[in-house]
């Protein structure tokens, strides 16, 4: 019998997708099954699998399986006055934000250096995950001063967003000041919170929005889905590394 090569495989399972015939959402058949259909081993099927996982077009799920993974290429615009749902665009319906934890903290270094707080000061840390029509696109964390903002999270969460929440303590309009980032390769963790092959990279993003005169307000640490998410930045200056 002869042999089916690893990217055979790959490229029939490749070609059923782009045509439509494997949808997004759609679980794959089974090593086992896809062993049969192309009389192959079970080495070669994981290798293909492996290799279109690599490019983000399925998602290996620990005991459900593999799923075709849905594509959302949103573009994300970075400016002075940078807000989720206004600066991000693509073909999606459903943008949203769900609250993973959050507590009140002794601020780290570089949050007290960020908001300009002195050492020992307290901060809400909040960690959000955002979606885009159910797919995982980021998640990370935000802090604010607790002396500045009291009860930020509980507001946060009866207002629903940043602005609205900002609104609520008399602040009106605020700005993006810094914004820095780099991709790099994900974590295992990353990886897993995302839903994203292992290999494939994320894209770091930690940054300060101020008052329009300059006083910080917000510190935030996000990690970003490099296959799902591309980024613009609009004529402000900001740090890469």
């Amino acid at each position: 019998m002869q042999t089916v090569n690893w990217s055979t495989i790959r490229d029939a399972i490749a070609i059923e997708i782009a045509n439509g015939h494997l949808r997004p959402g759609d679980k794959i058949p089974t090593e086992t099954e896809l062993a049969d259909c192309y009389q192959a081993g079970r080495h070669s099927v994981r290798r293909a699998i492996a290799d279109i996982a690599k490019q983000g077009m399925v998602s290996v799920e620990q005991g459900r399986g593999t799923f075709v993974e849905v594509q959302p290429v949103l573009a994300y615009s970075l400016g002075k006055r940078t807000r989720l749902q206004r600066s991000l665009g693509g073909p999606v319906s459903d943008v949203s934000r769900s609250l993973l934890g959050a507590e009140i903290i002794l601020a780290p270094s570089r949050v007290c250096e960020a908001l300009r707080l002195n050492v020992g000061a307290k901060v809400s840390h909040a960690r959000r995950m955002t979606s885009a029509d159910h797919v995982p696109i980021a998640y990370g964390s935000a802090f604010h001063c607790t002396d500045r903002f009291p009860d930020f999270v509980e507001r946060r969460a009866v207002f629903g967003s940043t602005t609205e929440t900002y609104k609520s303590y008399g602040i009106t309009d605020y700005v993006r000041a810094k914004t820095t980032l780099h991709s790099r390769p994900a974590r295992a963790d990353e990886a897993k919170m995302l839903r994203q092959h292992p290999d494939l990279s994320v894209t770091i993003i930690r940054a300060v929005d101020a008052l329009p005169d300059g006083t910080p307000i917000a510190f935030s640490e996000v990690v970003w889905s490099a296959s799902r998410v591309r980024f613009t930045v609009e004529g402000d200056d900001y740090d890469t590394a």
